[in-house]
């Protein structure tokens, strides 16, 4: 198996690193961050208090299952991939 690029993680600067992983997840958080205002916002204005407190609990419930189907879906994907080797 041939590739035609190395992996950088070897020989790079961590700078050059940390700018190429982390600024777009920490990209990602703020946009859902920010969405996550602008639906309070919205949802408060339009439903009321009552709204707002029933996205609030359901937001950390969403969230953790995000958590968990990423875990299980990465998780089986490396195994997957290691035993093509």
């Amino acid at each position: 198996m041939n590739l035609t690029h190395e992996n950088s993680l070897g020989y790079e600067k961590i700078s050059t690193l940390l700018k190429k992983f982390a600024v777009p997840s920490i990209t990602a958080m703020l946009v859902s961050s920010l969405y996550n205002i602008v639906d309070q916002i919205f949802i408060g204005q339009g439903v009321g208090y009552l709204g707002n407190a029933a996205t609030n609990v359901s937001y950390p419930l969403s969230t953790i299952c995000l958590a968990i189907s990423l875990l299980i879906g990465i998780g089986c994907s490396s195994r997957f991939s290691l035993h093509l080797v």
